[in-house]
């Protein structure tokens, strides 16, 4: 039997560091997804679950050199930014194993039988079941906190879902680390290790989805890989929920008055917000419209010499390097597009310290006269390009900023900077930009930067397609209701109802009831 090995690779140099597995087969695919199915009536017990959530924190905090020195050879991401990155997993990690404890996610709700209505009323119980098996497709940008022991496999754990992870490419030796870790978090929590595995492989991506006993899935990357997956999730004899994240521009609007207020307080920030990480976030702002005249002239003058003081950044691998470089240029290349930052000396593709490297971009485009429309050859303006650039478009009027709002597809996230005055509410064109801007992204920032996801229980992360498959949050503890569904049970004797549903509730769990 043929293998195919997979590689550690150093994102710095390009060189292959060290072959961490093989690709699994079909067959190894169907084992992993049948051993994790056989866990699930392991996960059914609560206590052992939000006990295996705070264990494999523990053991991820105490290899925390190990895994950012792993994390870091495969993704050239940096100690500080993964320190940061292993935090917020390790958070994320105990935040649903509290959920689990408290056991609001289950929405207990119990309606009393009451004969005097019209019609009358049953007695009815409901609350919410595991889905099964859950495969998560783990992102590149983030080798921790969305890929093997990330939200995504945190929350179908704590929801008493076992998770079988394909790993990716850019960084097999992280999860292999990660996933001995969970595995053996498991095993000292009295569970299998088995209601966590890893995969690696394309083909065993596709495997993945297809195998009958999977669930629901999840996934963070690309819209074409996104889209692929989520077409044969629905094309299955039994189709399964799909929860992905795809891709997102993540438009900021800077109104006329913000820019005469802090021009160069925006322009600073804005060149932060898109360098961050090297332009590797999700929420990247990749689409900025700034007002004509001299206060935007002042604010894109800001930007452009802060876009062009950062240095030059090691990108997750050199395929996404190639299409950064060729984004670039073929947005530059459009008549009217103007590049105003000057790249460092190496130029595009620096090869310095024997590190492979981009330097940040800037292009700007007015938003009157242009072929902004939909399926006109300025629409790649409109779309994301992976990495540390964004596209200024400057407009005259609020009109010419709706219309070219108008012409986006659904965002994670969208921006607005306004002005002390207009964030005192009065009705006006703040407002009606809020109101815009809502029916386009999932989360809505005032005087702020995208980047920078708190997991909060008020977060959503996701976004009107393509930013996400479905109306759920990836970010936050309600992404645990992505792998969960309601049952209702009606007249069903006490004894024989879910535990969690008796009329003692000898676990304690919050619910609603109704009627007496």
């Amino acid at each position: 039997m043929t293998t195919t090995p997979v590689w550690s690779v150093d994102p710095r140099t390009g060189k292959q560091r060290e072959q961490v597995a093989v690709e699994a087969t079909s067959q190894e695919v169907d084992e992993a997804v049948r051993s994790a199915h056989a866990a699930r009536g392991a996960l059914a017990d609560a206590t052992a679950r939000a006990a295996f959530l705070r264990a494999a924190a523990a053991l991820l905090d105490g290899a925390a050199a190990h895994v950012i020195e792993a994390a870091d050879a495969e993704t050239a991401l940096g100690p500080g930014r993964l320190t940061g990155e292993l935090a917020r997993t390790t958070g994320q990690l105990r935040a649903f194993a509290d959920a689990v404890d408290e056991g609001a996610y289950l929405d207990i709700r119990i309606d009393r039988a009451d004969p005097s209505l019209s019609p009358p009323r049953p007695e009815l119980r409901r609350y919410k079941v595991p889905l099964g098996v859950v495969a998560v497709y783990a992102a590149s940008n983030f080798p921790l906190a969305f890929s093997v022991p990330g939200g995504d496999t945190a929350s179908a754990l704590a929801a008493g879902c076992p998770v079988v992870v394909k790993a990716h490419p850019d960084h097999p030796a992280t999860s292999e680390l990660c996933a001995s870790l969970l595995r053996r978090a498991a095993v000292e929590s009295g569970l299998p290790a088995d209601v966590v595995s890893v995969v690696h492989g394309f083909d065993a991506g596709l495997a993945l989805i297809r195998h009958p006993l999977v669930a629901a899935a999840g996934f963070t990357g690309s819209i074409r890989g996104g889209r692929a997956l989520f077409d044969a999730a629905a094309a299955r004899p039994v189709p399964i929920p799909f929860h992905g994240e795809l891709g997102s521009l993540n438009p900021v609007v800077v109104t006329p008055a913000a820019a005469a207020e802090r021009a160069e307080e925006i322009g600073g920030g804005l060149a932060g917000s898109v360098t961050l990480g090297v332009g590797q976030f999700c929420v990247k702002p990749g689409l900025v419209l700034v007002p004509e005249g001299a206060d935007g002239d002042r604010l894109t003058g800001a930007l452009t010499k802060a876009l062009g003081e950062t240095e030059p950044g090691v990108l997750l691998d050199h395929r996404m390097r190639e299409n950064f470089i060729a984004g670039v240029r073929e947005r530059a290349a459009l008549s009217g597009v103007d590049a105003p930052v000057t790249p460092g000396s190496g130029g595009e593709h620096t090869v310095g310290a024997g590190y492979l490297t981009v330097p940040a971009r800037l292009l700007t485009q007015d938003a009157e006269g242009t072929e902004l429309t939909e399926g006109g050859s300025y629409e790649v303006l409109l779309e994301e390009c992976f990495g540390p650039i964004t596209v200024v478009v400057r407009y005259a009027d609020q009109r010419e900023a709706a219309a070219v709002l108008g012409l986006l597809p659904g965002n994670l996230s969208a921006t607005l900077q306004l002005s002390a005055a207009e964030t005192e509410g009065a009705p006006g064109p703040a407002a009606e930009l809020i109101e815009q801007v809502t029916g386009l992204a999932g989360r809505i920032v005032v005087n702020g930067w995208p980047t920078g996801v708190a997991v909060a229980p008020a977060q959503h992360h996701g976004g009107p397609y393509p930013a996400a498959t479905s109306h759920s949050t990836s970010v936050g503890g309600t992404a645990i209701e992505r792998w969960l569904r309601p049952v209702a049970y009606q007249s069903v004797p006490d004894a024989l109802l879910p535990v969690e549903l008796r009329e003692a509730n000898p676990l304690g769990l919050p619910r609603r009831v109704t009627g007496g």
